[in-house]
C-alpha cells in the first residue's frame, strides 16, 4: 500500500463522516465506491483510508466525564472550568466516535508532561530526575568535549493469542542500530530464531525472521553498542554555503513544500542568508511556538508538518519532521534519526533530526527536548540541543519513510519510524491491536 496517496484528498462527504466518528457507515460507503470505475489514485486513497479508520479510534477511550473524573482525582482542587480552558488551548487530543467525543488514553500524562503548573498540583508529583541527568550530562560533555554511553538492550515482539494462527508463515522485523554517525562497536548478542541482519546501508535497519508460526512464540534480538557523542561549539562566522546535494528534496506525503509553509518560513528567517543562523531560527521557532503533545498514530495524519504548524503542537517526530521540511525549503540538507531514547532511568521511543552545516558536517537538532528546556526556562539545555545530542540514543532509522528489507507486504503499524518492529503473516496483515512489543534495558552505562 503506497502511503504517498495520503496527499489525495478524501471526498467531502467522507470527511464529514470521519470527523463525526461515523466509521462503520464510512466503511460501508467506501466499499460501495470501490466497486465503481474511480481514478486509480482515489481508489488507492480509499483503500488506505479503510486502514486508517480501523486504527484511529483504538487509542481514544475516555469520555469527557471520565476525563473530568480522572482530573478531579489526580489534580489538587481541579475545577470544571479548567477543563474548558485547557480544551480551548488544544491541551487534549480527541476524536468523535459515533458523535461522542473521546480523549486519548494518555491525555493525563500529556497534561502533566507539558504544563508545569498541573504537574506541581499532581497528587503523586515527584521531581524530574530525567532533567537533572540531562543537565549533568550536558555539563560533562562541555567539560570533556565528548561523552560515550554503553547501551545494551533486548527488543521483543509477539502476537496476541487472539490472533495467533498456528502454521502460517510469519514475517518479523525487529529494529537494530545503524552503525554510523554516533554508533560504534555494534554487537548482535543473540536472536531468538535464525534470521537475517540487514546491511548497515538499509535506512530502517532490522533483523528479519520468516518461519511457520508456533503459538506462544516471542521474537527477540539482543544487542549492545557504544554511542559516542562530541560537543561541537558553533560559530556562524565560520560557516560556508557548501553542502552535499542530498536531503533537500520533497518526499510525499509529508515533506512537501506547500505555499503555507513557504509563507511561514519567510516569517521565520526573513532575509537571513547564513545557513547556521537560518537553521537556528527554525529551531527557535519550533521550540518556542510548538507545544509538545502526545500524538495519535502517525499513519492517521495526512500531512505532519501542516498538522504541526496549524495546531501548534506535536510530539518529537512531528516537531523533527517539521524542522526537516523547513530546513530543506531553506536550502539546508536535513534528515531523520529515529529509534529509542535510553537512559539508566527510562527507555522509550524517540525521533530527532540531523542537518548539514559546513564546516561542521552533520549536526543534530532535538526540537522536543529543546522545547521542554524552553518551557522550563533552561536556556543552556535548549541551546545544547541545537547542534548536539546526549549519548542516550539508539538510532535505528536514518531516513523518514525509509526503506525496509525485505519490503513489508501489508501496511506497517508505523510506516515512518523504526522503533518497535513490525510483524505480519505472509498472506495477511495483523491489526495493530494484536501486536505487542517490549524493549528491556540490560545495561545503560556512561563511560
Amino acid at each position: 500500500m503506497d502511503i504517498r496517496v495520503l496527499n489525495t484528498p478524501l471526498p467531502e462527504d467522507l470527511l464529514k463522516l470521519k470527523w463525526n466518528g461515523q466509521f462503520e457507515l464510512m466503511n460501508q460507503i467506501i466499499d460501495q465506491r470501490l466497486q465503481k470505475d474511480l481514478p486509480s489514485m482515489l481508489k488507492e486513497r480509499l483503500k488506505l483510508e479503510k486502514e486508517i479508520i480501523a486504527r484511529m479510534p483504538l487509542d481514544f477511550i475516555y469520555t469527557k466525564q471520565q476525563a473530568l473524573d480522572i482530573l478531579r482525582e489526580r489534580i489538587s482542587d481541579f475545577k470544571d472550568e479548567e477543563f474548558d480552558a485547557l480544551f480551548a488551548d488544544s491541551a487534549f487530543e480527541f476524536i468523535f466516535k459515533e458523535g461522542q467525543m473521546y480523549l486519548k488514553n494518555n491525555f493525563f500524562e500529556n497534561l502533566i508532561k507539558t504544563r508545569l503548573n498541573y504537574a506541581q498540583r499532581y497528587v503523586d508529583h515527584t521531581e524530574d530526575a530525567g532533567a537533572k541527568l540531562l543537565d549533568e550530562t550536558i555539563a560533562a560533555m562541555k567539560e570533556k568535549g565528548e561523552l560515550s554511553c554503553r547501551i545494551h538492550v533486548k527488543s521483543s515482539i509477539w502476537i496476541d493469542p487472539a490472533y495467533e494462527k498456528e502454521g502460517k508463515t510469519v514475517r518479523v522485523w525487529l529494529p537494530v542500530p545503524k552503525e554510523y554517525a554516533q554508533v560504534e562497536e555494534l554487537q548482535i548478542i543473540s536472536m531468538s530464531h535464525e534470521g537475517m541482519v540487514n546491511d548497515n546501508e538499509v535506512e530502517q535497519r532490522c533483523v528479519y525472521f520468516e518461519k511457520p508460526y508456533k503459538k506462544g512464540e516471542r521474537f527477540t534480538v539482543e544487542y549492545s553498542f557504544l554511542n559516542h557523542m562530541k560537543y561541537v561549539p558553533l560559530d556562524p562566522s565560520a560557516v560556508t554555503d557548501y553542502h552535499p546535494l542530498k536531503c533537500l528534496e520533497e518526499v510525499k506525503p509529508h515533506i512537501v513544500f506547500t505555499d503555507d509553509l513557504r509563507s511561514l518560513l519567510k516569517e521565520i528567517i526573513g532575509e537571513e542568508t547564513n545557513p547556521l543562523i537560518k537553521a537556528r531560527k527554525i529551531y527557535d521557532y519550533i521550540t518556542s511556538h510548538i507545544m509538545y503533545s502526545f500524538m495519535r498514530r502517525y499513519v492517521t495524519l495526512p500531512s505532519i508538518p501542516q498538522y504541526c504548524t496549524t495546531s501548534m503542537k506535536g510530539d518529537c517526530g512531528v516537531q523533527a519532521l517539521t524542522f526537516i521540511t523547513l530546513c530543506r525549503m531553506a536550502g539546508i540538507p536535513a534528515t531523520w534519526q529515529a529509534g529509542l531514547y535510553a537512559t539508566p532511568l527510562h527507555i522509550g521511543n524517540h525521533d530527532w533530526a540531523r542537518f548539514y552545516i559546513e564546516p561542521y558536517g552533520w549536526l543534530y537538532a532535538d526540537c522536543s527536548f529543546g522545547g521542554s528546556a524552553y518551557r522550563a526556562g533552561n536556556e543552556e539545555r535548549r541551546d545544547f540541543y541545537f547542534g548536539c545530542l546526549d549519548p542516550f540514543r539508539i538510532p535505528c532509522s536514518s531516513a523518514f519513510q525509509g526503506t525496509r528489507v525485505p519490503a513489508k507486504t501489508y501496511l506497517e503499524n508505523d510506516p515512518y519510524d523504526n522503533q518497535n518492529g513490525e510483524i505480519e503473516y505472509a498472506d495477511e496483515g495483523i491489526p495493530c491491536q494484536y501486536v505487542h512489543h517490549e524493549t528491556e534495558e540490560i545495561e545503560i552505562r556512561i563511560l
